[in-house]
């Protein structure tokens, strides 16, 4: 059975601002406001989510995905 980790920190690449955010379970988030600066952070290509891209830890689906560590 995989663990799911359902908070993680997500940087913004434009400030560097850090803030945990809770994630979906069953959902990709496409857009996130840094609560700093401000700027827009949309998924990197080949990424589905904000969290794959600038988390330290990739969205539900992705890790159900992954599987056990």
């Amino acid at each position: 059975m995989v663990e799911i980790t359902l908070t993680s920190t997500i940087k913004c690449p434009a400030c560097g601002f850090q803030k945990s955010e809770p994630m979906p379970e069953n959902a990709c988030v496409h857009f996130y406001e840094c609560r700093a600066c401000h700027h827009l952070l949309r998924p990197n290509p080949g990424d589905c989510c904000v969290f794959c891209s600038y988390a330290s830890t990739p969205c539900p689906p992705r890790q159900l995905e992954a599987g056990p560590a």
